[in-house]
């Protein structure tokens, strides 16, 4: 069995992810780059990654590194990078940068190049999609839904054509009404909402958006940290013959493999399942 021998970097910008709720899913690298390798944690608030370190012993400088104060900050730390440190980057649970700050030192940490190195780990929007029994193989994150019902509706508007899985967050005081849009706009779509992802009340409801919409209603009150996992309308039953249409679209001018392509979107088929029925129809 091969055996890998820990490296100490200096001047090394270490991205750790951190557990999104249970601290048995924090990593053993993780774990060793915060507490032999990193100089200095940059944490999205030092209180909360405090209760991590605390719960590891881990005796490491912190420093805030948030929304906030995230364009001040970034030089302060791009120039310990450049003395030399190894600097930490965590946000309060999962991965940094995945909704959360850090893009701008990343990007000018590389610019210096200085190097960057990912620590893997906990992500709730791999969780949720792992576990929501909607295709996994092409999906798309969008972070948070928009705060404003009106921008909401707009954004839910474009995923009508989305053929694939999409993933968002959304907290729960915006939860009711993000259902209530979705209820609206992608009635028919295979909706997975995952609450409290690795913690105690871990739960995922599955249904459509108004299925779930009248269980939380329900309740006395919603809270958690929420991950909406969105799968594609189902498709139209069309009548007709799908290789009529795709003969009428290649006499049209479109190429066999686009003809093929769009059909199969159109009568709900997989274009492998099309195409062998064009060649058993030739044959």
């Amino acid at each position: 069995m091969e055996r890998y021998t820990a490296i100490s970097l200096p001047a090394t910008l270490y991205l750790v992810a951190t557990p999104i709720g249970n601290l048995e899913d924090i990593t053993l690298r993780a774990l060793r780059v915060l507490r032999e390798e990193a100089n200095l944690i940059a944490c999205e608030d030092t209180r909360q990654t405090q209760k991590l370190l605390d719960h590891f012993q881990i005796r490491k400088p912190t420093v805030s590194y948030h929304e906030h104060n995230e364009s001040s900050r970034t030089p302060e730390l791009l120039e310990r990078l450049e003395q030399g440190e190894a600097v930490a980057l965590v946000s309060d649970a999962g991965t940094p940068l995945v909704s959360d700050p850090g893009y701008r030192l990343v990007e000018a940490a590389v610019k210096r190049g200085v190097p960057v190195v990912p620590v893997p780990g906990a992500s709730a929007v791999l969780a949720a999609l792992s576990a929501s029994a909607l295709p996994p193989n092409e999906f798309r994150f969008v972070g948070f839904l928009p705060a404003k019902s009106g921008a909401r509706r707009r954004f839910l508007e474009t995923l009508k054509p989305e053929h694939g899985t999409v993933v968002a967050y959304e907290s729960p005081h915006r939860i009711l009404g993000a259902l209530a849009d979705m209820a609206e706009i992608l009635p028919a779509s295979p909706l997975v909402l995952a609450r409290e992802l690795t913690k105690i009340h871990e739960e995922f409801l599955r249904g459509t958006a108004a299925e779930i919409l009248r269980n939380l209603s329900a309740r006395s009150s919603v809270k958690g940290e929420m991950t909406l996992v969105i799968g594609a309308p189902p498709a139209p039953v069309v009548d007709g013959d799908p290789l009529e249409e795709v003969a009428r679209l290649q006499a049209n001018g479109v190429a066999r493999m686009d003809a093929l392509k769009a059909v199969a979107r159109q009568f709900g088929l997989s274009k492998r399942e099309l195409y062998r029925m064009a060649e058993e129809r030739e044959h």
